[in-house]
């Protein structure tokens, strides 16, 4: 085997590098090594560059090659290391130069650390080019290796990033050691960045979230090149370029990936002697995946680094490394009673959620967590402006930050027994950030002495102003004969930014052609169909003489207009002109409950469905609108079916508004349909909420059985005699008589479903339907708690661990 043969010592530090001692090239059988404070270097021709052993550590070295201009008040700018991963000693390590052409680096061991595995015949070579590119060449000219084909951090210009190389980063300023993000392209052709941490792995630039062609980049390619030019381009062959806010000729450049996950482009200011960042990909640093590790959260202050902190309860797991994140102090039991959550409004942690649950209310969202054993917490975003709810159960806190215009809020799950020991942190988390209050400017005014110049100006200026005073009022009265055209303007831009708008009774009578079609009526209206101009099918409802002046019609209208919820119909419009009253609703395609009840269409997984949507709908109403609201007329032909039996409740414009305090409410005359009337209506009793829910209880009944609750249901006594039952009572009967839960089930069950049931979730259903409609109104469930109680059965029917699909 071949050995080295020849020691180079130079004894100058590095003040001395472009003194005779220094090398152009080291040819082989050559080794360049670090004795106590001496250091063999290579410099560039044109003594921009230099590569040498560099200390990472106390008597820890790598071979590396920097920028020779060290920046103010900073360290030397390291673009390439051979062995960042596994430092020398400084004594005894050498970098030699084979005689067969292998450029190797052993440390004071003799082992080899690091090798280019490389061999040549004739003899070869080691330069540093004016590029920054150290290269390995035979006599040839043949290059056999060289480090732009190995980049570790640092692409300088016309340096090539292909699919077989990648920028990893550091660990962190300090340490020069691989750290968790890369700068690659992946096996789709389009550049990304990842971040590979030491339990999870995630792509988040550009956003995963978004397909190739709206990050504005392409896959059809196959070339995989990415290269940065002197004047500051940086183009990629997926279609990715930028330019350096500094574009043009410039004497330095290098696009290095930071160790805090960024890709920076950076220039060198040769006046200032130091780099600055002429582009980065990422402008909010907090955004970049696992910047400071698991339960934990990162903030970032514009001309600081970012600020790492843990979450309450949470403490740092290693004291130097935030990327290791935030262990518990705390146990957290399974038991949903034992857990309570604490509000850090305005966080998010994206990412590693157990699903995306749409239109789930607070409630929902809360104990869809608590059923959960391993779920940490959960995010919540309420839309203003659509009316939806996001629910994401979170299975690990990853990727926290707190921005002041995220419209959401984290609910961390911790120990009730714990919960009140964080008041002062939740007391200093809210606290706003700036500390700077307002200034009072100290300001002295001294009087001049008069000037006539100036009297005679002022008098001028007070004339002209005058005349425009005059002018203005002049124009206000012209344009106040165009008001009528301005407000017709105003309407097309309301229609425009919120798709309601206010229609002529005129333009309603066309569209239903002279209210031909009726699908639908009860007590506050018949309702029909029609056809607006732009061909959109709705349902017009027609509303019986109303003694409610126009002013109180339309704040009504406008109060049910900002209700939006999936399980809810939505309001298009409204016409209010001389006695008419008018409410103009989407259409929906199958009608009423109480059209399809007696359809074989409505099987048991729709009926369930049906029951689930209602119910989330009321909740809705009652608990969560910006105006709590009382239905007063739940029934079938209240629940309307879109064309996925979605279903949505309507009519809720016959309800009352309510203050908070329902107890105190009153109504004039009694509401609702016979059958499906709480009993407080008949006795006088003060109106809740939970007069909807013994409506709801029926109509569920009704569903279960197929059978109506004031038609009777037939059941023979002891005397063979028929006697006619109502619906609630012949339920609980057969429930109370039942030996087995599959006998009683089956002789209430509508025939139509042929026996195609979920025999525990329909008892489920019954028994919340039979609590609902209770006599007692204290004894019945609120919406709320029946959502939790369906979904809980939900959850338990997929135990297997996928999502909730109510």
């Amino acid at each position: 085997m071949d050995s080295p043969v020849l020691f180079l010592l130079l004894s100058l530090s590095f003040s001395l590098w472009f003194s005779s001692s220094s090398l152009e090239t080291i040819h082989e059988g050559t080794s360049l090594s670090l004795i106590e404070k001496s250091e063999d270097i290579l410099i560039s021709p044109d003594g921009v560059f230099s590569s040498g052993f560099y200390s990472v550590g106390y008597n820890a070295y790598c071979y590396a090659i920097w920028f020779n201009k060290p920046s103010r008040g900073k360290n030397l700018t390291v673009i390439w290391m051979a062995n960042r991963d596994e430092p020398v000693n400084g004594r005894s390590s050498k970098l030699s130069l084979l005689k067969s052409g292998n450029l190797i680096l052993t440390d004071a061991g003799k082992f080899t650390i690091w090798e280019t595995n490389t061999q040549s015949l004739s003899s070869v070579h080691l330069s540093l080019y004016n590029t920054g590119n150290l290269v390995l060449q035979n006599m040839e000219g043949v290059t056999l290796w060289e480090s732009f084909d190995f980049p570790t951090d640092t692409l300088l210009p016309q340096q090539l990033l292909t699919r077989n190389t990648r920028l990893v980063s550091s660990r962190s300023q300090t340490n020069h050691s691989s750290g968790f993000y890369k700068l690659f392209f992946d096996k789709d052709n389009l550049l990304r960045l990842l971040y590979d941490g030491l339990e999870v792995s995630n792509v988040y630039w550009p956003d995963p979230g978004l397909v190739s062609w709206d990050a504005g980049r392409s896959t059809y390619n196959s070339s995989r090149i990415a290269v940065l030019d002197t004047f500051g381009k940086f183009s990629s062959s997926d279609n990715f370029t930028v330019m350096a806010a500094d574009y043009g000729p410039k004497l330095h450049r290098r696009l290095k990936i930071d160790y805090d996950g960024d890709v920076r482009l950076y220039s060198w200011d040769e006046e200032g002697e130091t780099w600055f960042v002429s582009w980065q990909a990422i402008q909010k640093p907090c955004k970049i995946y696992g910047i400071c590790g698991a339960n934990s959260l990162c903030s970032y202050i514009v001309g600081s680094d970012r600020k790492c902190s843990c979450l309450p309860g949470f403490k740092m797991k290693n004291l130097t490394d935030w990327s290791y994140g935030c262990e518990p102090e705390f146990h957290l039991s399974c038991n949903r009673n034992e857990s309570s959550f604490l509000l850090l409004p305005s966080v998010e942690f994206f990412g590693y959620d157990y699903g995306f649950f749409p239109n789930y209310t607070f409630d929902q969202c809360k104990n869809l967590c608590l059923q959960l054993c391993n779920c940490k917490g959960f995010q919540f975003k309420f839309s203003q402006d659509d009316g939806f709810s996001k629910c994401f159960p979170k299975t690990l806190l990853l990727n926290g930050y707190r921005s002041p215009d995220f419209p959401g809020d984290l609910y961390l799950r911790l120990p009730k027994r714990n919960l009140f020991s964080y008041a002062d942190y939740i007391q200093h988390f809210t606290l706003v950030c700036s500390s700077k209050g307002t200034v009072q400017l100290d300001r002295t005014y001294k009087r001049s002495r008069e000037n006539g110049i100036v009297k005679f100006m002022l008098w001028f200026a007070c004339g002209v102003g005058g005349l425009e005073i005059i002018c203005i009022f002049l124009v206000w009265c012209l344009l106040s004969r165009t008001e009528q055209t301005s407000d017709a303007d105003k309407q097309g831009y309301l229609v425009a930014v919120t798709g309601f708008r206010r229609f002529t009774y005129v333009e309603l009578k066309k569209a239903t052609k002279d209210f031909n079609e009726e699908i639908g009526r009860g007590a506050g209206g018949i309702v029909y169909k029609g056809v607006l101009p732009d061909d959109r099918a709705v349902a017009i409802k027609r509303l019986n003489e109303l003694n409610q002046g126009e002013g109180e019609f339309l704040a009504e209208v406008s109060i049910i207009r900002r209700i939006n919820h999936m399980n809810l119909i939505e309001m298009w419009g409204y016409c209010a002109e001389g006695k008419h009253r008018l409410l103009v609703y989407e259409y929906m395609e199958y009608g009423s409950l109480a059209q399809n009840l007696s359809s074989r269409a409505l099987d048991w997984k729709k009926r369930f469905h049906i029951a689930a949507g209602t119910a989330k709908g009321l909740a809705y109403l009652h608990e969560e609108c910006l105006e709590w609201i009382l239905h007063c007329d739940v029934k079938p032909q209240n629940i309307l079916l879109d064309s996925n039996y979605q279903p949505k409740v309507a009519d809720f414009g016959l309800s009352k508004l309510q203050n908070r305090n329902f107890e105190n409410a009153s109504f004039s005359r009694i509401r609702g349909t016979r059958g499906y009337m709480a009993p407080e209506w008949v006795f006088n009793l003060p109106i809740t909420s939970k007069v909807d829910v013994y409506s709801y209880g029926i109509v569920v009944l009704e569903m279960v059985t197929g059978k109506g609750p004031t038609k009777g249901v037939h059941a023979t006594d002891c005397g063979g005699e028929i006697e006619p039952k109502r619906l609630v009572a012949w339920v609980r009967e057969k429930r109370n008589v039942a030996t087995a839960m599959a006998s009683w089930l089956e002789k209430i069950v509508d025939p139509l479903l042929g026996g195609n049931y979920e025999k525990d979730k329909m008892e489920i259903l019954v028994t919340v339907a039979l609590q609902c409609v209770e006599e007692e109104k204290n004894a019945r469930p609120s919406m709320s708690q029946v959502v939790e109680m369906l979904l809980r059965q939900e959850i338990d029917s997929h135990s297997d661990g996928h999502g909730v699909n109510l």
